[in-house]
């Protein structure tokens, strides 16, 4: 362990690994307020899937290997492989000429984000001894916090176009503006960090590695856009959509197979299965997962509910979640203080699962007629909670391992978060079609604004009208803005009194289409607010199951985990 630096060289280190955090973090919302530029600018709308699960992808199969690899290898040599994949990723996506380019960008990107990730949570553990980690995860789950106020921010304001040092800027200095911060934690962890390696000959796991990312590759494509993805593939073969997805799963069960086989006797598994042995590991990484989905179910859909109720824009729908994230940011900073003080951790994971539980539960009481108000004192207390459990959970599962297994014991809770996110808006996505399917009926195609959509030229433009995702984007601003301009521009010929009626018409169309959408998609985010509810009660019974081993001041000899 690396406990004998200087505060000087552990600041120094941190602040070049949070950096290169921030940087991951911040691409994950960056990219939202960019993506319909993108695909405008490509006229690849049917590839607007492919460029977020790319990424996705690739960093969520990255994770553990990185992990285990970094154990073998040093933390350091991963971590500068990671940056330096990553900003050499974000470059190329910024000079893409079309679409496959970028798709490709993006998912070389995500593997540097992977390792990243992996690496950034770990490298706490080697630099700080049991009792100190508690300040110092906190202040990386406040990087996260950080990074969702300024990527839609950052995001929208490039994508609109400034001026940046005589040079007007668009979507691609979305990735543009990684580079230099890159290049500037490169140089730190290359020169100030430690190898942070173990004294051992490494043993690479191949075939664990192998079947992992097969398994991992075809569970995502299996639950996250797989009827936009394999479309063609759909269309072409004649098969169903749940023929694929049978297959899919299929795959998915035969690979894990072969992986638990091949790690019983791998010699340095990936993913050691004895760590399974451990009942406080199983606990957290089961809290992990359900605390993943349900947190993407609140992050994600309260995003939706502010820019469907509220009009709000992508960067708005952003600032709206400000006080979600001062919550986050003031809980996750303080609770590290404290911890690291009482060598105590439990008791904030319980209190923090359960304040975010009940928010959760109050989250779906929000309707068309809430003032933002009352959803900006849910979201205070909400973010509260969350930045408590959020890095605590990293700390308890370090807590529970030496050293040589820090890396794949810390990126395996990564992991199942991240398994747990991308299977939840994939359940959550399911859940909001078929309220949003129920509660509208047939009868909206006899809505009078959707008749004169159906009968304009630019109905192939807007997509399938039947398609209850399509018909909750006729209601998001900039898409009513376009097509209220369309409209104008269409009837700009006719006599004024004729225009000035046809016009209102429209308008007065649109309000009530507006108010009919608003209240059946907010009918639908009452039933994901109350799935995330119980998913996070679930998670609450396993973070009160946990037996805690109290935090110690350890010696540089101490391992973690060890009294």
């Amino acid at each position: 362990m690396n406990h004998h630096l200087s505060i000087r060289s552990k600041l120094i280190i941190m602040i070049s690994v949070m950096a290169s955090l921030f940087l991951v973090a911040l691409d994950q919302t960056i990219i939202a307020t960019a993506l319909g530029k993108i695909v405008e600018d490509f006229n690849a709308f049917s590839s607007l899937s492919w460029i977020v699960t790319a990424y996705l992808l690739t960093t969520t199969i990255t994770v553990p290997i990185a992990g285990k690899l970094s154990d073998l290898f040093g933390r350091r040599l991963l971590l500068l492989i990671g940056v330096a994949i990553f900003a050499i990723g974000s470059l190329v996506s910024g000079l893409a000429g079309n679409v496959d380019q970028l798709i490709f960008a993006r998912a070389f990107q995500g593997i540097g984000g992977g390792i990243i990730t992996a690496n950034a949570f770990t490298i706490v553990g080697d630099l700080f001894a049991a009792r100190e980690r508690g300040k110092w995860q906190g202040m990386i789950g406040a990087v996260f916090g950080l990074s969702s106020i300024v990527g839609p921010l950052l995001g929208g304001w490039l994508t609109d176009g400034h001026g940046l040092f005589g040079i007007m800027t668009d979507w691609r200095w979305t990735f543009y503006i990684n580079v230099p911060i890159a290049i500037a934690a490169f140089t730190l962890i290359a020169i100030v960090c430690p190898p942070l390696k173990h004294d051992k000959k490494p043993r690479v796991d191949y075939a664990g590695a192998g079947l992992l990312t097969l398994a991992l590759g075809t569970l995502i494509l299996a639950v996250d856009n797989t009827d936009s993805i394999f479309k063609d593939f759909l269309d072409a073969s004649g098969w169903s959509l749940t023929g694929l997805r049978v297959l899919m799963f299929g795959v998915v069960a035969a690979a894990t197979a072969a992986f638990i086989w091949v790690e019983h006797k791998a010699k340095e598994p990936i993913l050691p299965l004895n760590f399974f042995k451990n009942r406080n590991f199983m606990l957290i990484m089961g809290v992990a997962t359900l605390f993943g989905a349900a947190f993407m179910g609140s992050i994600l859909y309260l995003t939706q509910f502010n820019q469907q109720v509220f009009g709000a824009t992508p960067t708005e729908s952003g600032l709206m979640l400000l006080p979600m994230i001062a919550g986050l940011i003031f809980t996750s900073v303080g609770s590290g203080q404290i911890i690291s003080k009482t060598g105590r951790y439990k008791i904030f994971m319980q209190i923090g699962i359960v304040l975010a539980t009940v928010m959760v539960a109050l989250l779906s009481t929000l309707t068309p007629e809430s003032s933002y108000l009352y959803e900006a004192i849910i979201m205070v207390f909400l973010g509260a909670g969350l930045g408590v459990v959020m890095p605590v959970m990293n700390l308890a599962v370090q807590n529970e391992f030496k050293q040589h297994d820090l890396g794949a014991a810390t990126s395996s809770s990564q992991l199942f978060r991240s398994l747990g996110s991308t299977i939840g808006v994939a359940v959550f996505g399911a859940v909001l079609t078929t309220g949003l399917t129920g509660a509208l009926g047939s009868g909206i195609q006899n809505d009078a604004y959707v008749q004169t959509l159906a009968k304009s030229p630019a109905t192939s433009q807007i997509g399938d009208l039947t398609d209850p995702n399509i018909l909750l984007n006729l209601n998001m601003p900039d898409t009513k803005q376009k097509i209220t301009s369309g409209f104008e521009t269409a009837v700009k010929d006719l006599p004024a009194p004729a225009k000035e009626k046809a016009v209102t018409q429209f308008k007065d169309d649109q309000a009530q289409y507006s108010s009919t959408i608003t209240h059946a998609f907010s009918d639908s985010l009452q039933r994901i607010f109350i799935t995330s509810t119980i998913l996070m009660l679930a998670a609450a019974v396993l973070v009160f199951s946990l037996k805690e081993k109290r935090l110690h001041s350890a010696s540089p000899e101490e391992t973690p985990g060890e009294a």
